[in-house]
């Protein structure tokens, strides 16, 4: 399906926590229809999401009024991706953003919005000064890793996530061009 409304991301607002969590619902979904393990043990969880919101770093995905995806934006990076644990870092040292939590939703899969979702992060970030963007996903989350390719992101190694052993994720970064 080609998209035919307008594009574009704005940040959520707890008024939009409800289908925040149903565009998360979809994406566990999704991720387990694939055999992906990711986010199969509760996370990210309602108060993850709810923090996310609170911070100012969950945007939506919008396609005309609808919402079909939401993905988190730290500027400031996650401290997750501070230590590498295999691989290294282009740019170690360098302020960095982080983005988690992508998710489309099922009505709007198949519409390459993630490709709009991803833009629109990146240029926010650009906009703010940021230039390097790091980002993780499970071994097995093969669309992800098609995404990260499509936009210059490289693999560099793997990052815990979380502190249990099961959270280790390939680690991804884009450079752009510093001032």
């Amino acid at each position: 399906m080609k998209p035919s409304k307008a594009i574009y991301v704005q940040q959520a607002t707890m008024e939009d926590l409800d289908d925040v969590m149903e565009l998360i619902e979809d994406g566990r979904k999704a991720l387990q229809e694939n055999g992906v393990p990711q986010w199969q043990d509760g996370y990210p969880s309602r108060l993850t999401m709810h923090q996310d919101i609170d911070s100012e770093n969950c945007y939506l995905l919008m396609y005309g009024n609808e919402i079909a995806g939401c993905a988190t934006l730290m500027l400031d990076g996650d401290t997750y991706y501070t230590h590498i644990v295999s691989g290294m870092w282009a740019r170690p040292g360098h302020a960095f953003a982080t983005i988690h939590r992508v998710a489309i939703s099922n009505r709007f899969r198949g519409m390459r919005l993630a490709t709009y979702l991803f833009s629109d992060l990146i240029s926010i970030a650009y906009r703010e000064g940021v230039r390097n963007f790091r980002i993780s996903t499970h071994e097995k989350n093969l669309p992800m890793q098609k995404i990260l390719a499509a936009f210059g992101f490289v693999e560099r190694g793997t990052v815990y996530t979380g502190p249990r052993p099961t959270d280790l994720r390939n680690a991804y970064e884009m450079n752009l061009k510093e001032d």
